[in-house]
This record gives C-alpha cells, structure tokens and sequence, in this order.
C-alpha cells in the first residue's frame, strides 16, 4: 500500500462528509428530522472512508500531516460542492483564504532540521 492511497479515500470522505453536512439545504421544505436521520446516514458512510484513511496514512504521514492534508483536501472539494450543488458563488477572498490554507501545508510538511 503506498501514500496515495489514504488521500484518495479522504477524498471520497469528504465527499460525503459534504453531502451530509450541507446536501440538506437544497431540500428545506423537509422535516427537520427527516434532514438528521439522512445526513446521519451518509456520515456513517463517510466515517467508513475517514477512519481507514487515517488509520492507513499514519503509517506514512504524522498526524498533523494527516490532518493538513484532510484541511486542504476538505476546501477543494467544499469549493466545488459548493459551487456545483449549492450554486453559491466562489469569491476571490474565499481563494485568499484557501492559498493561505495551502501554505500552511509548507510548513507542517517542511523540514526544519
């Protein structure tokens, strides 16, 4: 098993995690419990990718690599849900904030012997 292979189920992780956490607010005229019960639903599929790619990817990454790495992978594809399902618009200081993101991956990966 190589490196890659924890980024890509955090990927489809995250995924789900964003159809659980946010899929809900394309259907607000369903009960509010109807909403829990499925975003529950979709985030035990979720948890079946994360907890793998944790357990995995700590055998080639530290864990706040790990979780940089979940950070920056979690706001490229909350940049795209976004924009594809909920239809909200990408602004240039949500790309600001999303380049310093991915900067501070600089620094949790470089070495500073």
């Amino acid at each position: 098993m190589n490196s890659i292979v924890p980024i890509f189920l955090l990927v489809i992780s995250n995924v789900f995690m964003f159809f659980a956490w946010y899929g809900h607010l394309n259907f607000k005229s369903s009960s509010i419990w109807i909403a829990i019960f499925v975003s529950w639903a979709i985030a035990l599929i979720e948890y079946c990718f994360h907890v793998p790619a944790n357990r995995i990817g700590h055998q080639f990454f530290t864990a706040s690599q790990l979780k940089i790495i979940q950070e920056i992978i979690t706001l490229v594809v909350f940049a795209i849900f976004s924009v594809t399902y909920l239809k909200e618009e990408f602004k240039w200081n949500y790309l600001v904030g999303f380049v310093l993101m991915v900067l501070s991956a600089f620094f949790v990966f470089k070495k500073w012997d």
